[in-house]
């Protein structure tokens, strides 16, 4: 799905209607559920004084990025594009599916108040559905691929363990198809993407696919949201 901003309020109007409907009976019948992931067996990176960065892609940028402004520790989240092979990527062209990239979030963070294992936990639980192959609710494409883009050896080692606990524990009734790639460069998003769910909750779609994240960060995960919004870079 081609979108841009204009065009993806108009045609997903629809879909967020009747997602609405459907999200209605859900919650009458009470069958909506979300998934409780287990906290991470292992963590090799370490709390070493400084910030750190984490990349995550999985979906939608917008909604990603409310999720971790809304994590303590976390002192930057910004939309941006990552993987793909066009060095200063717009919007557009990203969104056409050609360049490779995908929709990204770099996360900087303190290591002292939230440990990268952590960030995973919030990732595979509440930010997206990793089970999902080239998509996420209504996005379709290799741009909303699902990946964790790592930064040093570390991380890697991390995420490779926390997805071999999530497959042996059968968490999710479908397979993990989650990348797991190097981390090369980020771009950031043009400044209108940075902040949009926040500066725009009452948009359906916002409404729909991603405030409700950002509640399930809050009630899963009390002990790490924060009400405070972490700044985009």
């Amino acid at each position: 799905m081609t979108r841009t901003v204009g065009r993806r309020n108009a045609a997903l109007l629809g879909a967020a209607v009747f997602a609405a409907g459907l999200l209605f009976t859900q919650r009458a019948s009470g069958t909506e559920r979300t998934v409780a992931t287990p906290a991470p067996n292992a963590d090799f990176t370490t709390a070493a004084k400084g910030d750190q960065v984490a990349v995550f892609s999985g979906g939608c940028f917008w909604g990603i990025q409310a999720v971790f402004q809304h994590v303590k520790g976390v002192t930057s989240a910004t939309s941006g594009y990552a993987g793909g092979h066009v060095d200063h990527p717009e919007y557009e062209q990203v969104s056409s599916g050609t360049t490779g990239h995908a929709e990204s979030v770099r996360v900087t963070f303190d290591p002292s108040q939230v440990s990268y294992a952590q960030l995973l936990q919030v990732f595979f639980t509440v930010a997206h559905d990793p089970t999902e192959l080239n998509r996420q609710g209504p996005d379709v494409g290799t741009q909303y691929r699902s990946i964790v883009f790592y930064t040093t050896p570390e991380q890697k080692a991390t995420v490779d363990a926390y997805i071999a606990q999530l497959t042996k524990a059968k968490t999710f009734d479908r397979p993990i198809v989650t990348q797991i790639v190097p981390f090369t460069k980020f771009w950031p998003a043009e400044a209108y993407h940075q902040n949009y769910a926040t500066l725009h909750p009452d948009q359906p779609y916002i409404a729909i696919n991603d405030l409700p994240k950002v509640e399930h960060l809050q009630t899963q995960f009390p002990k790490l949201y924060t009400p405070k919004l972490a700044a985009a870079e």
